[in-house]
């Protein structure tokens, strides 16, 4: 079997077990004990295969606890993170939990010591509240202990009966590409607020190879909105390890995607001395200060999100807002996101921004910070994409991407509307438009149609709207007639007519004559 069948045979088996399992309660609500098995198994195995370093007569699973000494202990936590003892590994708590009618308190106490074994170490932060969402005595898994712990049973044994194959084995990225797929799957059933914590692979894979393009080397990549860390794993999955130096950084509000963020990084054999995700409001609390500039910067912030803006007079005197002499407005807090990005980013690199189109050409505080942007010369190019790539929404959104290091004074307008595949309910980018938008984002050509670089000063004259639509001229789709070719056409249907109608009265005249 190859890694794409094998691939999506995993895929096929963990999607049919998330419907199954889950009887009568909600996709969504449900989500979290599929996502939060998958994960204990991996780390499970991860910490299995670390303490068994290779050697085949070692089964870590069939040790007793107490053969384990602090100092063992000590040095695991320090390189792994955390610490799992024999027994609680997934392994042995699946094997039983058919018969086990303490299961559901079983697991809460096996995750609260996972939690707490890095107390005081320097992955505490990255461990803490991993399994928060994790409830085991959710009435949403049955009213009674003994339907919770039937269905947790149910999760166990089906996320168990999923062939990863041995763990040290593994040539791709079987578990990370589980979860992921897991988490789109969710993401594209859940309306609305599916767009809010995952953007789709195909627009994840265009923003990474933007924001990372012609860098040999980036000191580290930071997403401000992070959602479930998957823009950030793009630069993973795309770029040689060594690529990005110090790792993986990102800020998320929402606290249940903020653990979905954490697990996801880890499956995707990120260590936690190599990732750091906060939880918190950018926009009034940011974190990681401390660590811009950033080489890289990805992000699909939230669209038109209220926030506080100008009801707060100290907002203006922050470092982010304060060279634009401006704030978003209190409504629609899109260039508050582009500005804290800014306010990041590395003089080398570059910051790819999924962006809400309004903000492109509206007046007021929004027209005022364009201008700071254009006049300033931050803006690399708009990139407009096609309709309905993203979960929860048809809107047809824009790429922005900021640059402090550009050669010239023009803005790159790219017209990628006409770029997509149509896949179930939703459109995605293939391979080949990535590679068509990229070629022309490198040469900064103009191609007719498609890509237009505009000087500054002539975009200063258009109240520096910065609407794709208003420098690259949209395709005329209108069928070319021949005119020629259609009077002929006429005139052999006029002389049709013609003699029809004398056919018509001939037959009338025909009538008459026999009537009278």
């Amino acid at each position: 079997m190859t890694s794409n069948q094998q691939r999506a045979e995993l895929q096929r088996q963990i999607w049919q077990i998330a419907n199954e399992v889950r009887g009568a309660v909600d996709g969504w609500d449900f989500k979290q004990y599929v996502l939060g098995t998958l994960f204990y198994r991996f780390i499970s195995e991860n910490f299995a295969s670390y303490i068994e370093g290779g050697d085949e007569n070692v089964n870590y699973a069939a040790l007793a606890d107490d053969v384990i000494n602090s100092e063992i202990k000590d040095d695991t936590i320090k390189t792994k993170g955390y610490f799992i003892y024999p027994s609680q590994l997934f392994a042995n708590v699946a094997a039983s939990a058919n018969t086990n009618e303490n299961l559901n308190t079983d697991l809460a106490a096996i995750f609260s010591a996972i939690e707490s074994s890095a107390n005081g170490y320097p992955s505490e932060m990255d461990i803490k509240g991993l399994f928060a969402d994790f409830d085991t005595t959710s009435n949403r898994l049955g009213n009674t202990v003994s339907d919770k712990n039937t269905r947790l049973a149910a999760v166990l044994k089906g996320v168990a009966e999923l062939n990863f194959g041995k763990f040290h084995e593994n040539k791709i990225d079987l578990f990370g590409d589980a979860y992921e797929f897991l988490i789109s799957n969710y993401a594209a059933n859940a309306g609305k607020s599916g767009g809010e914590f995952f953007t789709p692979q195909s627009v994840s894979k265009l923003i990474a190879q933007l924001a990372m393009h012609k860098q040999k080397t980036v000191n580290k990549i930071y997403d401000p909105a992070a959602g479930s860390g998957s823009l950030l794993l793009q630069a993973k999955k795309h770029f040689d390890n060594h690529v990005i130096e110090e790792g993986f950084f990102g800020q998320e509000i929402n606290h249940t995607t903020y653990n979905l963020a954490r697990m996801n990084m880890f499956l995707h054999n990120i260590n936690y001395d190599k990732f750091n995700i906060a939880l918190g409001n950018t926009l009034l609390d940011p974190h990681f200060g401390d660590e811009k500039p950033f080489d890289a910067i990805v992000s699909n912030p939230p669209y038109s999100v209220n926030w506080i803006g100008n009801d707060d007079p100290t907002l203006i005197n922050d470092e982010r807002f304060a060279p634009a002499g401006v704030l978003a407005p209190k409504s629609k807090a899109d260039f508050a996101f582009v500005l804290h990005a800014l306010s990041y980013l590395s003089a080398k690199g570059r910051a790819a921004i999924v962006c809400f189109p309004g903000i492109f050409y509206r007046g007021g505080a929004e027209q005022k910070i364009r201008q700071y942007l254009v006049d300033n010369n931050y803006i690399e190019t708009v990139i407009s994409l096609a309709p309905n790539l993203f979960f929860g929404t048809s809107i047809a959104v824009n790429i922005l991407v900021l640059s402090k290091h550009k050669a010239d004074n023009k803005t790159q307008f790219i017209d990628a509307s006409a770029l997509f595949k149509k896949e179930t309910n939703n459109n995605t980018l293939t391979k080949e438009h990535i590679a068509q938008i990229m070629e022309v984002f490198d040469s900064k050509n103009d191609d007719d149609h498609f890509a237009k670089s505009v000087e500054n000063s002539v975009i200063a004259t258009n109240d520096y709207n910065l609407s794709v639509s208003s420098y690259v001229e949209a395709k005329d789709t209108r069928e070319v007639i021949d005119i020629t070719e259609l009077n002929a056409e006429l005139k052999i249907t006029v002389k049709k007519i013609d003699k029809l109608r004398t056919d018509i009265d001939a037959i009338i005249a025909e009538i008459e004559g026999d009537a009278a």
